[in-house]
């Protein structure tokens, strides 16, 4: 970089460019500078370059800055090149009918340096492209602006945008929205190209006018002011070949930095929808949140320009190689090359690289190739790397992207047998002698899986099919497959060897559970997924010779006191282990944990049968909600352990497998953003949510922070220790009963009393409950004087559970209400929340 001056000349892919002012604020109100607009159209570039490449750019430029909301100031409009724009920004020309204007190209990353340079804020791009002959080629795209007038706003576009949407789809069209960052939302749809601008105009022209007819109370097509009261013009003229749209990712000038950004159809179902601004917009291209992606014209960007763009060749040691002009390209059936690299970076992963196209296309796997048919992997997909990397190793320094250790796992040369962009891979890896494939030519198959949480997110397995004339006996692999001793998620136990999943057994089993925990523990770069919690009993379902089995989570046999659930039998197949939560639904079809625990005691004090025991009003008949399955039947009918799997593989065998009923549910899980989720269940009126890491695999009886419990309230399960007496009406019960949470070592402390929640019917059974397991010492030792005071000790064998404010210092719990009993888990398994 050389310096003259308050000017910079930066070298920017291969141009230099001269910078000046970079401290100058384009924004007041926030304070954001030329430098900033700068940086950010340096890092939206890879994404932006892809809606905008070979479209002739209309600017907006704020020499002076935007001004403030009350005192904007006025942008200039600018379509010819300016005549001191540098030489090698690459151009289009138009024909008008008394001249010809020379627009810039935004086809790299160097020309948005230079919008933002000279304050062109604004990007205005057509529907159509040149071709690389530089002639002006049908649109590829059709736009409808949702333009509020009046009385009118975000809101009523968000109606309007989804009857555009029902149109478009019934017209086999896909709609992709964008908030433009000033007052609307613009409703993009892909074309083939076949049609003319003119065709295409008339078609949208139509569509909006039908829509004001059927929707005459909040549409309207004509342009004029004075019939936009509250109303929203869907403007269609932006369709033709002279008309341009604000290009996505373009910045706005108005007075916050706001951006023109895709969004996904679920964002537009939030009451506080607004738009945002760059670093949001940041924000979310660094986690490859993009919906726009159907738009996107790859083929005419630089492929590693991600790459050169999160990266400074001075400062890592990894290879960040000039653009190219000519690049060799391998077909289908070629060799190529292949590397997996042991990233040790803010999380251990294997970054799992194939030759295409050119480059290292490349994904993240958290866990590992696989090494064993039948195991899946989540692949995260990460940009484009350049050839020279496959022989990268060594040590990314602290603040740079990926910062840590990179080490050489494995490689060799590939052969791509199937290639289909967004959809599947099909390869087969030969590595070194001594690499992690152990010398064994693999056919690995990646498959996209965006129902996994996100665009980027595919299934890395074995195929069934592996070379034949390699085939033999695999060892038993050190650890689990994929993974070294090192790897902070290896197994102690050991799997059993072959080509699928291993046999199981019901008793051998314990539910998974979850850490409580709050959203700031959803590690947005991670894939997640959301299931509503229910408030019930949490059990394992298994079906077997046409008869059910259902066990609690502390290993108690349930069949009996819900012989409803046997619907079961004939929803699932035979030999099948399912995961659930049993719940009582009130008459709003809400989970009522009352309702559970009324039925539990009618049903244990019944002489009679169980169907009568639960007879009544009709409120006390009992639900499974499935989420998760450990086993179905494989070949030959045995039950095959499922545990291996990623969690979405799970859901969906568990959704295909399976079949809803009267009483067998298996509600949705959730995908995007976890305070969407959280809103949801609070809108539901649900107990909170289960946040679940898409690759995570079943891990019977074991606390995993792969899955984050979030609740609206704050519950506790507690051992009751003892009880003091009660007066006035309670005198013949109780006053409260004791309580005592477990450490880590399993050593009671005191929890403090609770008095509240009780039925009426409740205070005389639990009483009786107490007197039959009367002890006469506290089995806590740190139970205070006051609290001791009258007390009864009954031996710690009783599990209940209370709602709570809060816990004081010293571990008590505040305000305690009484929930009821949890039969279902041991006083051994209590552990604070």
């Amino acid at each position: 970089m050389a310096r003259r001056g308050g000017e910079q000349s930066v070298s920017i892919d291969g141009h230099t460019l001269r910078v000046s002012n970079l401290d100058k604020v384009l924004y007041p109100q926030t304070g954001t500078t030329k430098g900033e607009v700068i940086d950010y159209y340096a890092r939206v570039a890879p994404t932006l370059i892809s809606y905008a490449a070979w479209r002739p750019a209309t600017r907006k430029r704020w020499v002076e800055g935007v001004g403030t909301e009350g005192k904007p100031l006025q942008p200039f409009f600018r379509k010819d090149l300016e005549d001191s724009a540098p030489s090698w920004i690459p151009t289009g020309k138009i024909q008008h009918s008394d001249h010809v204007n020379t627009y810039p190209l935004v086809n790299e990353p160097a020309v948005l340096a230079w919008l933002g340079q000279v304050a062109a804020l604004e990007i205005h791009v057509p529907q159509w492209r040149f071709d690389p002959t530089l002639n002006p080629q049908n649109p590829d795209r059709m736009v409808l602006d949702l333009d509020p007038g009046p009385g009118a706003g975000l809101a009523e576009c968000v109606q309007v945008a989804k009857w555009c949407r029902e149109i478009l789809e019934g017209m086999g069209m896909q709609a992709l929205p964008v908030t433009s960052g000033s007052k609307g939302i613009h409703l993009y749809a892909p074309l083939d190209g076949t049609h003319t601008s003119e065709q295409i105009s008339a078609v949208a022209r139509e569509m909006a006018r039908s829509l004001e007819q059927d929707q005459p109370e909040l549409v309207v097509s004509n342009m004029k002011r004075s019939l936009r009261e509250g109303k929203v013009l869907v403007d269609w003229s932006q369709n033709n070949a002279a008309k341009t749209t604000i290009c996505p990712y373009s910045l706005r000038g108005r007075a916050h930095p706001t951006v023109a950004v895709p969004r996904h159809w679920e964002e537009l179902e939030d009451p506080d929808l607004r738009h945002l601004e760059y670093p949001e917009v940041l924000q979310r291209l660094e986690e490859g949140n993009d919906p726009l992606t159907p738009l996107a014209d790859t083929a005419s960007t630089d492929r590693l320009a991600t790459y050169r763009s999160m990266r400074d060749a001075a400062k890592t040691p990894e290879p960040v190689p000039e653009p190219r002009t000519k690049t060799t390209l391998r077909t289908v059936g070629q060799q190529a090359t292949f590397v997996i690299q042991e990233h040790q970076a803010r999380r251990l992963h294997w970054d799992f690289r194939l030759e295409h196209d050119g480059v290292l296309v490349s994904w993240a796997v958290p866990k590992g190739p696989p090494l064993r048919q039948g195991v899946h992997r989540l692949a995260v997909m990460t940009e484009d790397h350049p050839l020279e990397y496959a022989s990268f190793h060594g040590s990314i320094p602290k603040g740079e992207y990926g910062a840590g250790t990179v080490e050489i796992w494995d490689t060799g040369t590939c052969r791509i047998e199937e290639w289909e962009d967004d959809k599947k891979v099909i390869a087969v890896l030969e590595g070194r002698p001594d690499g992690g494939l152990e010398g064994v030519p693999r056919r690995f198959v990646l498959i996209h899986a965006k129902n996994m949480g996100g665009e980027r997110n595919w299934l890395l397995q074995l195929t069934k099919d592996q070379p034949s004339e390699h085939e033999r006996s695999e060892p038993e692999p050190s650890e689990e497959p994929g993974a070294p001793a090192s790897h902070p998620k290896a197994r102690a136990t050991r799997r059993t060897n072959g080509n699928g999943p291993r046999p199981a057994q019901l008793p051998e089993l314990r539910p998974m559970l979850a850490t409580a925990g709050s959203l700031g523990d959803i590690d947005p770069d991670e894939c997640w997924s959301f299931e509503m919690k229910w408030d019930g009993y949490r059990a394992l379902v298994g079906t077997t010779g046409g008869k059910l089995s259902i066990t609690s989570r502390n290993g108690k046999d349930l069949t009996e006191l819900f012989p409803e659930l046997a619907e079961i039998t004939g929803l699932a197949p035979q030999g099948s282990i399912l995961d659930g939560e049993i719940v009582a639904l009130d008459s709003t079809g809400r989970p009522d944990f009352g309702l559970l625990q009324q039925r539990l005691s009618s049903t244990a004090k019944s002489s009679r049968s169980t169907a009568k025991a639960r007879s009544g009003p009709g409120k006390s008949d009992v639900h499974l909600m499935l989420f998760d399955v450990l086993a179905l039947p494989g070949e030959g009918g045995a039950m095959q352990d499922l545990t291996d799997q990623v969690y979405q593989v799970r859901r969906e065998r568990l959704q295909q497998a399976v079949r809803e009923g009267r009483f067998i549910h298996i509600p949705p899980a959730h995908h995007g953003a976890a305070p969407d989720a959280v809103a949801t269940s609070e809108e539901l009126g649900l107990e909170g949510i289960v946040a679940k890491e898409c690759d995570s695999s079943y891990e019977p009886g074991r606390r995993s922070r792969e899955w984050i419990k979030i609740k609206h309230q704050a519950h506790q399960e507690v051992v009751v220790i003892g009880w003091r007496q009660g007066q006035g009406a309670r005198s013949s019960s109780f006053g409260s009963l004791l309580l005592a949470i477990p450490d880590q070592q399993g050593t009671l402390h005191y929890a403090g009393r609770v008095g509240t929640g009780f039925r009426e019917e409740q205070l005389t059974q639990i009483r009786a409950r107490l007197q039959k397991l009367t002890r006469k010492t506290p089995p806590a030792k740190d139970v205070p004087a006051a609290d001791q005071r009258d007390a009864h000790w009954v031996s710690p064998k009783l599990v209940g559970e209370v709602q709570y404010s809060e816990t004081t210092r010293d571990g008590r719990l505040r305000h305690p209400v009484w929930r009821g009993w949890r039969p279902d888990k041991d006083p051994e398994q209590v552990r604070r929340e």
